[in-house]
Order: C-alpha cells, then sequence, then structure tokens
C-alpha cells in the first residue's frame, strides 16, 4: 500500500481490521508530498517507481491509497504490471443513492479535480444528481502538519465548507484519503444535516474481495505485521503516525 504521505494510514487501518492475519508494507512517499500540484506524468512515474519496490518485497497485491495518484496512474500500472491493484474511488455512487435533496458535494485536492477518472465518475454517478466539486488546496497538507484540529485548519474548513451549506447539499463525500483524519472536524463544522461519506472501509472491503477471489488470502486470521517505509524523513514520518493514529483512536472511542 502506498500515498503520498499519512493519508492512506486511514485505509490502512480498515485493511489491518478486516484482514488482521496479512502482512502489509505501508509506503510513504513523503519526499514527493504533495502529488496535488505534480504533472500526471511525475505521478505516473513516482507510482511506477514504488510499485517496483514494494514487488521487490514480493507483495501480493498493490493498494494505490491515494485519490490524485489512483487517478493519474492507476491504469498505467494495471497494464505494466501482472498483480492486482486496488485504487481509491470517490463514494460518488452511495452519495447518489443516498441524498434527499438530489444535491451532492465532492471535496477534493485540485489534482483530484483536474483528472479525467473524476470526470469520468460523475458522468456515471452525477446524471441523476447535482455534483459540486470544491477543490481544496493545502488541506492534505494541514494533515501531513498534524494539524488536524488546529485554529488554522478549522479555518481553512470553514471557507471550503460554506459553499456545502449555500448549495443545499446534504451529502459529502471526502475526495482524498488525507481528509479521514479530517472528518469529525469536516463534521461539527457542516453540522447534522449533511452526511459525511469516506471510502476507507469500502476500499478494505475490496481488498478482502480480491484476495479471495484470486485465492492470495493469507490462511491465518491474526499475527499479520506491518512494515513502514518512507521516501523522505522516516523519523518524521513515524511522529507523525504516532499522532494520527492517537487521535484516531481516540475519535473511535468517543464513538463507542
Amino acid at each position: 500500500m502506498y500515498d503520498s504521505g499519512a493519508g492512506g494510514l486511514a485505509v490502512l487501518a480498515e485493511v489491518r481490521r478486516l484482514l488482521p492475519g496479512e502482512d502489509a508494507v505501508y509506503y510513504a512517499d513523503t519526499a514527493h508530498f504533495p502529488y496535488g500540484p505534480r504533472p500526471a506524468a511525475e505521478i505516473r512515474a513516482r507510482a511506477e517507481a514504488v510499485t517496483r519496490e514494494l514487488l521487490a518485497l514480493d507483495a501480493k497485491l498493490v493498494v494505490v491509497a491515494c485519490n490524485t495518484a489512483t487517478s493519474a496512474a492507476i491504469e498505467h500500472l494495471r497494464r505494466t504490471f501482472d498483480v492486482p491493484f486496488v485504487g481509491m474511488e470517490p463514494a460518488l455512487k452511495p452519495a447518489a443513492e443516498r441524498t434527499l435533496s438530489g444535491k451532492v458535494a465532492l471535496l477534493v485536492t485540485p489534482g483530484t479535480a483536474r483528472g479525467q477518472k473524476l470526470a469520468a465518475l460523475i458522468d456515471r454517478y452525477g446524471a441523476e444528481v447535482s455534483v459540486q466539486t470544491i477543490e481544496a488546496p493545502g488541506l492534505a497538507e494541514r494533515v501531513e502538519a498534524g494539524e488536524t484540529d488546529s485554529d488554522a485548519t478549522r479555518v481553512m474548513l470553514r471557507e471550503y465548507l460554506a459553499p456545502v451549506r449555500e448549495s443545499g447539499a446534504d451529502v459529502l463525500v471526502l475526495g482524498c484519503t488525507h481528509y479521514a483524519f479530517l472528518r469529525k472536524a469536516i463534521e461539527r463544522e457542516i453540522g447534522d444535516v449533511v452526511e459525511v461519506l469516506e471510502p476507507s472501509e469500502a476500499v478494505a472491503r475490496q481488498v478482502k474481495r480480491v484476495l479471495s477471489d484470486r485465492r492470495l488470502r493469507n490462511p491465518h486470521t491474526e499475527g499479520g505485521s506491518v512494515r513502514y517505509l518512507c521516501s523522505g524523513d522516516a523519523g518524521a514520518f513515524a511522529a507523525l503516525r504516532a499522532t494520527l493514529e492517537a487521535g484516531r483512536e481516540m475519535r473511535e472511542a468517543g464513538t463507542r
């Protein structure tokens, strides 16, 4: 599994929950974070390089746990490598099914907003509903800085979410893995009238399906390990990981 940084850790947590016997490798490409402003060709090159590193470690399936990288590179990866890939896709299908107002908002990075994959997804599932795409430059960077609930982050969220309230949308789709760590802050800002959808659990279920369908599942039901790799400052990433995982555990404890 790889992401430009720490956002994919939310996906990893769900994969670990559903497949506790599987060994996992998480690659954080922090030396090249953020992907959003980078040209698609550069993102594809990074995706191919990271995939080669993961395959050298005997990866049997690769999760592209980044919406921007999925949009720019996953078709190239599937043509290039003979292993299954699971990518990220904004949850527009369930959003279109759940909206009562007929209006859905989608919060994405600029890189995802520019991608043809998102345009095709909107064409497919947005035929019957209105889809409002909101670009949120700098928001993933707040998560990568460990500032998931700072004053500066709340100000940024207030700015980006104002059009959602004004539009009358009743479902908000989070279109970047980093935004999973902002979900509680987003829900506080947006209020109870808007449902927030985040796809980490759905992606984990797809990983489980693909492994089962291809008979690649590890027979063990517990004891799986996680190895973390980082193209940038490994110490800084480890500290950020600890901060985000501690925050996630506190949020989950608060909902139980």
